[in-house]
């Protein structure tokens, strides 16, 4: 057997035989819209049926659950040793952010140990959730040379995984993130007089901002886009954090920016949306401007996609690679304003865009399913990358 790329590693156990009919995975997490989503709609006899083992409750970890799933106990070498005899594979994709590196490495050590292989989805290669990069690079630095196989979703993604850690990933698209029977009835729903008719709508959502968020820097400039578009208005929801009693200087520099242009910015304060309410607000939106000064991948943008909605994106990042979007130039070096302007004068003239279809992402899950299945089966025969 070939030997690790990590630190602390010895020679791998021979790993025991599993069934070939299925494969019993431990995704972290797997309650996730991205992971719920990669399993297949329709059987198929070709590749081994994939069995996700379900959440453990944070609150209870000897009980599970189907929707607060973060902390993430699995992550946790205890929790590896007591259950190694339930899984064949790890599969690590979110919720890694609050571990470090050194406790990231015990994990590795025990699923090594175990003869348990681990796959890494690299969603993040810069975390949103985090100013300075250094400790997210760190985890990553423990992550990728240790995954007996990494995926990623876009070419420049992996470009940059290649270039930084000598390893190979394969590249997977983003699978949908609205239910399919809730994508049919958005669908259904542009084709209404109320829907064809109303105006040219940007939507910029605002809560409190997040390191690589700033919506701010914006407004000037979308401002400026809707203004010079006949009938266009840029709508602004603002969680309360934003606009409430306690909204701070969040709140008086988004009431600067909208008193100067009253007519056309319409401003709401909402609560965080749920599931539901989300999909109908992004529905109702004709662009969605991402306010990301720096980032790897979107599911907002896949929601987007879902739903008809077009995306303004910034250039940090693989946005465009993920999807078309309308590129405007942001990174955590600043924002060049007249390519923002210009990004949303694009998707006004080109104004409605296609959703992508249900048919489509029907036939990418049973794909992506499929893939998945390989992988796991790789891993579980010794292969170390990714074609």
């Amino acid at each position: 057997m070939p030997t690790a790329r990590r630190s602390g590693s010895t020679e791998r156990p021979v790993r025991p035989r599993v069934r070939r009919d299925r494969v019993k995975v431990a995704s972290v997490p797997a309650a996730h819209p991205y992971v719920r989503h990669l399993a297949p709609l329709h059987e198929n006899r070709d590749v081994p049926r994939v069995v996700r083992l379900t959440d453990p409750d944070p609150r209870n970890p000897s009980r599970v659950t189907l929707s607060k799933w973060w902390p993430p106990v699995m992550l946790e070498p205890s929790w590896v040793r007591r259950h190694q005899e339930e899984f064949d594979v790890f599969h690590l994709h979110f919720g890694f952010d609050g571990h470090a590196p050194a406790q990231l490495t015990d994990l590795v050590d025990t699923l090594r140990r175990a003869g348990k292989p681990l796959v890494h989805t690299v969603h993040d290669l810069r975390s949103p959730r985090e100013a300075e990069r250094a400790e997210h690079d760190a985890r990553l630095d423990v992550l990728i040379p240790a995954a007996d196989a990494l995926v990623t979703l876009t070419p420049g993604a992996a470009a940059e995984i290649e270039g930084r850690w000598g390893r190979q990933a394969l590249v997977l698209p983003h699978p949908h993130v609205v239910s399919l029977t809730t994508m049919e009835r958005m669908h259904r729903r542009r084709h209404t007089p109320d829907h064809r008719h109303r105006p040219f709508t940007v939507g910029l959502r605002v809560s409190r901002p997040r390191p690589g968020d700033d919506p701010f820097t914006l407004l000037p400039a979308l401002i400026r886009a809707v203004r010079a578009l006949p009938g266009a208005i840029l709508q602004v929801d603002a969680h309360p954090d934003v606009l409430g009693p306690s909204g701070g200087r969040f709140g008086f520099d988004l009431t600067r920016h909208v008193q100067r242009a009253v007519h056309r910015v319409r401003v709401r304060v909402r609560e965080f949306f749920s599931d539901a309410q989300l999909w109908d607000y992004l529905a109702g939106l004709d662009a969605s401007v991402l306010p990301y000064r720096f980032g790897t991948h979107s599911s907002w943008l896949e929601a987007c996609r879902d739903v008809g909605t077009a995306v303004v994106a910034p250039s940090c990042g693989y946005f465009g690679d993920q999807a078309p979007v309308f590129r405007f130039g942001m990174d955590d070096r600043g924002l060049d304003e007249d390519s923002l302007v210009d990004a949303v004068h694009r998707a006004y003239e080109q104004w409605p865009v296609e959703p992508i279809s249900v048919e489509e992402r029907i036939e990418q899950r049973q794909q992506l399913a499929a893939e998945h299945a390989r992988i796991y089966l790789g891993v579980l025969a010794g292969e170390r990358s990714t074609r």
